[in-house]
């Protein structure tokens, strides 16, 4: 008898690696298919892993020619619309790097295209899988620092990728930001509403297009949510996951995105009257509490297989990454016009 879920994986660049890595630990998937425009990308991932799965150079001909069920899109965001869509109307579910797609008309017909078809497209967003993030967000939940107020997250790095990247008109805002976004609607439960952003290419970037953002936003909890990130800034780097200050009505969480989130409120015997500045107690993130057996991707993964096997929705279902993607593409949309967008008409 075969494995319960058979693979096509569609895009066989290095990030796939990870994918196939996950898969190769569970005994109910296998890969059926690899696909990839360069045939020989495809061959060389299946010399690498071992494989002996047939090479296509086109999903529609391997979900053809394969008994294939579910579909790993690990190609380039432009691609990801035409590959969940080929796999949704071939009767597959669909576990996808974001973005989503690359317009909101694009995210909206996938999501109704999987709805129709009944079946399920997830979006890779594996810093939720972070313990620390998660600590973060308990420290929130649990009305540590109050009612938040001000969100901040900054995020400054230098990665010289090449390919497809440098040559995007927006790579931080399209191919990056939607991480740090989607965080922040993690960490606060709490959804975009409207949005104004300056993006811009500084000095020194070797990226053809904008390579670094100012964004505000009004978040649905009433707090605003603030990001600044470049992804060209030398020296000084801030964590891949962000650092963040979250200050709400009695103290503030601060995460550096490495070490463990903590937060600092005001003490109850710290607030003697006429005084001019209060005293805080240090309150540590813990994460004692919080069970990923896996993290990042490999928690993601095991998040979208659990909730297939459980017939519900993943945590990172693309009707909920929407609201991720209508924050980048609102982003886009008010640089583009100089004005503050209402992200709910998107």
């Amino acid at each position: 008898m075969g494995s319960k879920y058979r693979i096509a994986v569609a895009g066989c660049g290095s990030m796939a690696n990870v994918w196939m890595d996950y898969v190769r630990q569970r005994p109910d998937a296998e890969i059926a298919a690899l696909v990839d425009i360069r045939r020989e990308a495809a061959e060389a991932m299946k010399a690498k892993h071992g494989l002996h799965c047939p090479v296509f150079t086109d999903l529609h001909e391997a979900l053809e020619q394969t008994e294939t069920n579910l579909v790993f899109d690990i190609t380039i965001p432009a691609s990801h619309f035409d590959i969940a869509s080929v796999a949704l109307r071939h009767g597959c579910h669909v576990f996808a790097e974001k973005p989503l797609a690359e317009t909101m008309e694009q995210c909206s017909e996938l999501i109704s295209l999987a709805e129709q078809v009944n079946r399920s497209h997830a979006v890779m967003q594996n810093r939720r899988f972070d313990p620390r993030l998660r600590a973060l967000k308990k420290l929130i939940a649990e009305g540590t620092i109050g009612r938040p107020g001000l969100v901040c997250a900054d995020f400054f790095l230098a990665p010289h990728f090449g390919g497809f990247r440098d040559a995007m008109d927006s790579p931080l805002l399209l191919d990056m930001a939607i991480h740090t976004f989607d965080q922040a609607r993690c960490i606060l439960e709490a959804d975009p509403v409207t949005v104004y952003c300056e993006e811009f290419n500084p000095p020194g970037s070797w990226y053809k297009g904008n390579a670094a953002a100012v964004c505000t936003f009004t978040m649905s909890d009433g707090s605003i949510f603030s990001y600044r990130g470049s992804w060209c800034a030398e020296g000084a780097p801030t964590s891949w996951q962000a650092s963040w200050r979250i200050t709400g009505e009695k103290g503030t969480a601060v995460w550096n995105g490495t070490d463990m989130p903590y937060a600092e409120v005001v003490s109850p015997e710290g607030q003697a009257e006429g005084q001019f500045m209060n005293c805080y107690t240090r309150m540590e993130g813990d994460v004692s509490s919080i069970h990923l057996p896996e993290t990042f991707h490999h928690g993601c993964l095991d998040e979208m297989f659990r909730a297939l096997d459980e017939g519900r929705l993943v945590e990172t279902d693309s009707r909920d990454n929407r609201l991720s993607m209508a924050m980048v593409l609102g982003a886009l949309e008010s640089a583009k016009s100089g004005r503050k967008v209402d992200i709910r008409e998107l």
